[in-house]
This record gives C-alpha cells, structure tokens and sequence, in this order.
C-alpha cells in the first residue's frame, strides 16, 4: 500500500513540478513563444474546409493527406516583403528555404507575374502559416490568399523551417492518431479555452506517411505549451527524450517530406524512359 501511495504521489509532482532550468538542451520554451499566438493550435491559418475537415478529425494523423493541397511541380512559389525584414532576417528565410530543398526534391522560386504565391511577411504578431497550397474551392468566399508570418521573435532556423513546413503541408506531431502511445497529455495544465489546440486528427484528414511518432520532429510542441501554471502540458512516456526542437529538421521530418512529394519521381522517371524506348 506505502508503495502504490509513493507512486501515486511521485506521478502528481510529475505533473506539477515546473521544468527545471536546464532540462532542455536544444531549445528554451519561450523562444518559440510566437508559435503559441491565437490561430488554430498557436500558429496555423486553416481555411474554411480544412476547418470543416479538423473539426471531424477526432482521432488522425499528421501530414497532408489531400493531394490538392500539395504544391504543384513540388514548388513552392513566394513573394517576400522585403522591407519587412532585416538582412540577417532575410538571410535565415534564404537558409530555411535551402535546408528543405536540400534534402528533398521540393525547389523554392519567387513569384513570376500575378501567379499565386504564399506572401512571406513579418507584418503580425507572432509566427504562423497557411497549411498547404491554398485554392479558391478552400474558402466560402474563393478568396486564396496565403501568408506565411515570421514577426521578431521568430528568427531561429527551427522556427523559420516549422512555419515552412505548415507552408507545404504538416500539421504538428503532437496531434497524431497515436500520440497518447508516447505521450500523455495533461489536460489540467492547459490554458483554459485553448484544450482544442491538443486534439487529434484522424485518418481521413491527414498522415503519417508511415513514419513512427517522432519525439525530436521541428513540428512537436514543447513540453509547457499552452500551460496556465509553467508546468507540463505534454509527458513523453519514453525517458530521456527532448521534445519541441527548433533547431531543424529530423531525420524522420526529412523522410515524411520526401515520401509526400517526392516518391512518385522514380515512378515518373521510368515512365518516361519506357516510352522513349
């Protein structure tokens, strides 16, 4: 009975205690603040269908599943503001935009004409993005505008390559179908009002591509987001593991990019060379 009582006590003070100073090594929580503004789940601008679509998605998975919201060409096409930003804050977009272009088949150009584009901007408060390629049938109103927003404190390159990310089509890693598998999430630390933030998608809405639940994905929330008290809203149940990373990419962010738009190259490419013999 001492014992059960032991546990019980040590598995309240896990909940309750706030973090320690030096528990993250990859990233300080309020340095990614910006991330938790008052958009879907801190920092996503949804359209009216991908509203309609989440508010179904009870239990889901976490990369876009609709092949119309992936970009077109795998390119994706911007217009930045420039006189929004600084030199080193250009600099960092620039290095966000190579580092995901270097390790999948997706290109970055500047937008030609009147063509759509997502407007890279630094005109809000905080950072957040459209999730995927915007299209008139996304909204009631057939309006596709599309911005991606990174204000002053969301220059870190983690950051910049999150926001990218919701940009060609991930939602966060927390809310996979099967997270309650590896994390737990407590519930009575949450900012009241923002619970919602915390659910799940389900299968009809996004994927996972295959790839097992990532704790060091630049898409999973840090241990005290949307937390009333500093303390925990989200526990990993593995030991040791760091969650909610900014400094780039994982290796399984890495894998999930390239099975999402890149898989059907090979594919293509022998198609084109069994016609040409």
């Amino acid at each position: 009975m001492l014992s059960e009582l032991l546990a019980a006590s040590l598995l309240v003070l896990s909940k309750a205690a706030p973090l320690c100073p030096g528990e993250y090594s990859n990233f300080i929580a309020n340095e990614i603040e910006g991330e938790f503004g008052d958009y879907f789940e801190g920092d996503m601008l949804l359209t009216e269908k991908q509203r309609r679509d989440i508010s179904y998605a009870i239990d889901g998975r976490n990369g876009l599943k609709e092949g119309a919201k992936r970009w077109p060409n795998r390119t994706i096409v911007y217009h930045i503001i420039e006189e929004d930003f600084d030199e080193d804050q250009l600099k960092l977009i620039e290095n966000g935009m190579t580092d995901i272009a270097n390790r999948s088949c997706l290109k970055f150009r500047q937008k030609e004409g009147e063509e759509h584009s997502v407007i890279i901007q630094g005109s809000a408060n905080g950072c957040f993005s459209n999730v995927g390629l915007s299209s008139p049938d996304d909204e009631d109103d057939g309006d596709v505008s599309q911005v991606l927003n990174l204000a002053k404190g969301c220059f870190r390159h983690g950051t910049v390559v999150h926001e990218m990310l919701h940009t060609i089509g991930f939602y966060h890693m927390q809310s996979t179908y099967d997270r309650d598998d590896f994390v737990e999430i407590v519930w009575e630390n949450i900012k009241s009002g923002l619970e919602h933030n915390f659910a799940k998608y389900n299968n009809d809405t996004v994927t996972d591509f295959g790839v097992p639940y990532d704790y060091s994905s630049v898409m999973h929330y840090p241990e005290t987001a949307f937390s009333k008290n500093g303390n925990r809203t989200i526990i990993p149940l593995k030991e040791n593991v760091t969650i909610g990373q900014r400094d780039g990419l994982s290796e399984s962010d890495i894998i999930k990019l390239n099975k999402m738009y890149c898989e059907d190259i090979e594919a293509e490419e022998k198609q084109v060379l069994s016609s040409i013999v």
